[in-house]
């Protein structure tokens, strides 16, 4: 894979949750969330964040039921992720989401974040645990 940037996001259809890391240190930490349901306003964000980080590589959270199946939110983190890599030209990969919303809830409640600053920090501090997950099985160059 190589060293650089790299960026995550916890796909929903009104907050979209951002993550920004390095590959040779491992470490992610969250960014400030897209908030918002209109396409070209998400898409405007994220392109402002790839120019401020530069990132070599995307990841996408993958939704899957407990089980492994996929559901209706597989489908449209699926095209997000299509669409990530035909506008920015960069390799994206998705990674098994399963219980980060979970986790990253706990961890927020373990640093006594709650009420409506937890819920504004829920989904990027999703993308950081994705992102994390994704260093974690990614082979190194």
């Amino acid at each position: 894979m190589g060293a650089g940037t790299v960026m995550a996001f916890d796909f929903g259809t009104r907050r979209i949750g951002v993550a920004v890391g390095e590959t040779e240190v491992q470490l992610a930490h969250p960014l400030p969330g897209i908030v918002g349901e209109i396409a070209q306003q998400r898409f405007a964000a994220i392109e402002a964040l790839i120019l401020e980080w530069q990132p070599a590589h995307l990841v996408v959270g993958l939704p899957l039921a407990t089980d492994g199946a996929a559901h209706p939110m597989t489908a449209r983190a699926q095209r997000f992720a299509r669409q990530l890599n035909g506008r920015f030209g960069l390799p994206v990969h998705l990674v098994d989401e399963r219980y980060t919303s979970v986790d990253a809830q706990a961890t927020l409640t373990q640093q006594g974040v709650y009420g409506k600053a937890a819920r504004d920090q829920l989904d990027s501090a999703a993308a950081q645990l994705i992102l994390e997950q994704w260093f974690l099985q990614e082979p190194q160059a």
